[in-house]
């Protein structure tokens, strides 16, 4: 066991855990921070997408001792009253139908967004690559993302 400081979502938390241990297991099981989702455990559906220094990343292969000083956002740190414009244009579309990517989609979609505030479709099929939707909502992701950049 260590202890590691991790700055999430703007504030300082400390856990001791293995450092091996994912960081998807911290934020769900120590931080209580339950937004982001256990998928398939071998970083390939998405599900369980968060923000490392602002790049989307799958916490369910990142080891926890790779996040000390870093900055870690989650879906529930994305915006507060979820009014982040991806929120918003996921809504508009009504993108989710059994809800349970839509965190990890989220995140992608943002991330994609703040590095390339005007994507292609080229560019949103490639952030979005990876990301597994049960549903087939893929047309209105795409859609919902392209909604996002127009109000940014």
């Amino acid at each position: 066991m260590a202890i590691f400081n991790l700055n999430i979502n703007g504030t300082s938390k400390q856990v001791d855990v293995d450092p091996s241990t994912p960081m998807l297991w911290v934020l769900r099981d120590h931080l209580d921070l339950v937004g982001t989702k256990f998928g398939c455990g071998i970083a390939q559906c998405g599900a369980c997408t968060i923000h490392l220094d602002g790049n989307a990343v799958r916490s369910c292969q990142l080891p926890v001792s790779a996040g000390e000083g870093a900055s870690i956002t989650t879906i529930e740190g994305l915006s507060e009253k979820g009014d982040h414009p991806v929120q918003q244009a996921w809504l508009e579309h009504d993108v989710p139908q059994c809800g349970y990517c839509q965190a990890g989609q989220i995140m992608s979609a943002a991330a994609l967004l703040a590095a390339n505030p005007n994507p292609s479709d080229t560019d949103i099929d490639n952030a979005m690559n990876g990301n597994i939707c049960r549903c087939g909502t893929y047309t209105r992701i795409k859609a919902a993302i392209k909604t996002a950049a127009q109000k940014l």
